[in-house]
């Protein structure tokens, strides 16, 4: 069986892109061909659409759904993306859809066209509080229950809002607010007890004096 070349693989996701473009060309945002690999971004509204036409057009085929994560940008008005890679074994190709989205806008849930995407779903609400629409049990997957905050955040504090903790006394977990048993300390990595000297550096330049 003959590998194709990246060159080869690139044509032929030219001539995805554009059957593509064809056929979801209002719905399409941007594209991108980068070292063999095709992105799409589309409109938040038209992810269940998009993502039904990939999987069942038989020039894309794409019947597996690898993954969903998210991205936080908080310096964006649009400060999330959802980002879906698929998978095409009889082509042997892959795609990446992303979507953009704010914090109160909810997208579209894909778990009537994927049935795996239930988990990726709720993960992605958990882990930046991006909300979908129609999911058929939103909660969440990795914190524990009464979790406050979703950490993968930009803005979520690396302490988080609460701690928990078992009580000898009460003979179960509590949860409490965050108490450091110390102030941040700023290391001095130039001292030669936290870390080497650096090239360059004041203390280096004291020490050639």
């Amino acid at each position: 069986m003959t590998v194709p070349t990246l060159a080869e693989r690139e044509e032929a996701l030219r001539e995805l892109l554009d059957e593509i473009m064809l056929a979801l060309g209002d719905v399409v945002l941007e594209s991108s061909l980068v070292r063999g690999e095709l992105t799409l971004r589309v409109q938040s509204s038209a992810i269940v659409r998009v993502l039904t036409y990939l999987r069942d057009e038989p020039n894309c085929w794409f019947k597996m759904l690898l993954d969903i994560c998210g991205a936080d940008y908080p310096e964006r008005e649009e400060r999330f993306e959802v980002v879906y890679h698929l998978l095409s074994l009889r082509h042997n190709q892959r795609i990446r859809v992303k979507l953009r989205t704010d914090e109160a806008t909810p997208v579209p849930s894909v778990t009537g066209v994927f049935g795996s995407a239930n988990w990726y779903e709720r993960e992605t609400w958990d882990m930046y509080g991006i909300f979908f629409s129609d999911h058929p049990d939103l909660r969440r997957l990795l914190t524990d229950y009464g979790f406050e905050g979703h950490p993968l955040r930009k803005d979520f504090p690396q302490t988080g809002y609460v701690e928990l903790r078992y009580d000898d006394e009460r003979k179960r977990v509590v949860y409490e607010p965050v108490n450091l048993p110390q102030d941040w300390r700023s290391f001095d990595f130039l001292s030669p007890w936290e870390g080497g000297l650096l090239p360059g550096d004041e203390k280096a330049r004291e020490a050639a004096d």
